[in-house]
């Protein structure tokens, strides 16, 4: 049986930086910076919503739901897998991810949860064009942090 199609050491390291950065603009709440590591028409869904088609509504129905009512987002890099198209213009990401949810009286609990992104290869850079992050079943959907959005 043929292997999966795994990413060479240096297009890993690509995609891992890519993951630190949406990672650190998770948990900055920051729309604006975000914004571009994603195909202005992706595809997305998650815990709140189905299929949401452009970036303005997945923020809207998605980010909106999660990023300022949480905390510490980060993916497991080591458990991170990354499968590149044989032509390398197409890869997906499967990922391990964290956080931290907060129930109403302001305690906090962990937060995990799996994705699976889709990336096209355009202009020497990679650009997300679908993503399905949820949360590990059993864990409270739920979170009421509340912090402030930078930019949309």
């Amino acid at each position: 049986m043929t292997p999966l199609p795994e990413a060479s050491t240096a297009v890993r390291a690509e995609f891992t930086a890519w993951l630190d950065r949406f990672s650190a603009f998770v948990r900055d709440v920051d729309y604006t910076s975000a914004r571009p590591l994603f195909h202005p028409e992706v595809l997305a869904f998650g815990t709140h919503r189905d299929v949401i088609e452009g970036v303005d509504q997945w923020m809207a129905a998605q980010w909106d739901n999660v990023w300022p009512k949480t905390d510490g987002f980060c993916f497991d890099l080591d458990q991170t897998r990354v499968l590149v198209a044989d032509d390398g213009r197409m890869a997906t990401i499967i990922a391990p991810w964290n956080s931290i949810g907060f129930h109403e009286d302001g305690t906090k609990f962990d937060r995990p949860g799996r994705a699976t992104m889709v990336f096209h290869r355009v202009e020497g850079h990679w650009l997300c064009v679908h993503s399905h992050m949820s949360l590990n079943r059993g864990v409270p959907q739920a979170s009421f942090g509340s912090r402030p959005v930078k930019g949309s």
